[in-house]
């Protein structure tokens, strides 16, 4: 797979985050300044959810949310792109636009990371400042895999533009339900309620790069990933990710 690993260059050196702090205090200017929490300041958890299209993501995230409700967690669940009004709006554009097959890669990576940024200083940080448990369906891992593996855009730009999206906020951990190309693609096909969004028409060699993507970056980053095999059962797929986290939320 040379192409994915060629995408793949320079994908665990990121530029830092303060590389876009502003020498002058510009949140004295701003009307709608929200200030991101430091690491300090965060005693909630955000748990992000990866994976290609048709992975299950959805359903171990509901899953997932009833368990913490049930030992007396606080917890939001989100999903990328939306979980704003704003979001929502971008979202549209993204994947039901009239226009969405003649959206080139740069524009779908800018209007994601708009969508993102404003879900965390909305929706995110603030809940993080609460000792909430944030479960996203999508964050900014997407990004580097769909735009930047899958869509061949450098990682350079993908990886800037990332961290001025996010700003501090980065997940605590990060669960792939890996599943393979032909498991996504069966499983969009059975979806009976809607047609497929653009993002779901794409062709297997598309999924195929999102998939490797998304293991390589696990690889690169273990103390971050985990991935759980997105075959098995919902049952026993629920169980993977609870053993996988239960002694990592406090």
């Amino acid at each position: 797979m040379p192409d994915t690993h060629r995408s793949l260059e320079g994908l665990f050196n990121p530029i830092r985050a303060t590389a876009f702090q502003s020498s002058s205090p510009s949140h004295l200017t701003r009307p709608n300044f929200i200030p991101m929490p430091s690491k300090q300041d965060r005693s909630g958890k955000l748990i992000s959810f990866e994976g290609s299209e048709g992975s299950g993501k959805s359903t171990q995230i509901a899953r997932l949310a009833s368990r913490l409700q049930s030992l007396s967690r606080d917890v939001v669940t989100v999903r990328e792109p939306g979980g704003t009004e704003i979001g929502e709006q971008i979202r549209t554009i993204i994947v039901h636009n009239s226009k969405g097959e003649e959206m080139c890669a740069e524009t779908e990576l800018l209007l994601f990371a708009a969508a993102r940024a404003q879900l965390v200083r909305e929706v995110i940080a603030p809940a993080l400042i609460r000792k909430t448990i944030v479960l996203s369906d999508r964050f900014l891992d997407s990004s580097t895999v769909y735009q930047g593996v899958a869509r061949n855009l450098s990682m350079d730009p993908v990886n800037q533009i990332n961290l001025f999206a996010v700003g501090s906020v980065m997940p605590d951990i990060t669960i792939v339900l890996d599943v393979p190309p032909e498991v996504s693609l069966a499983r969009i096909r059975r979806r009976a309620s809607d047609l497929p969004d653009r993002m779901e028409r794409e062709n297997i060699d598309f999924y195929t790069k999102v998939r490797e993507g998304y293991l390589v970056l696990a690889k690169g980053l273990p103390e971050r990933f985990i991935v759980i095999d997105g075959t098995q059962s919902e049952d026993v797929i629920e169980k993977k990710i609870w053993a996988s986290i239960k002694d990592r939320l406090d």
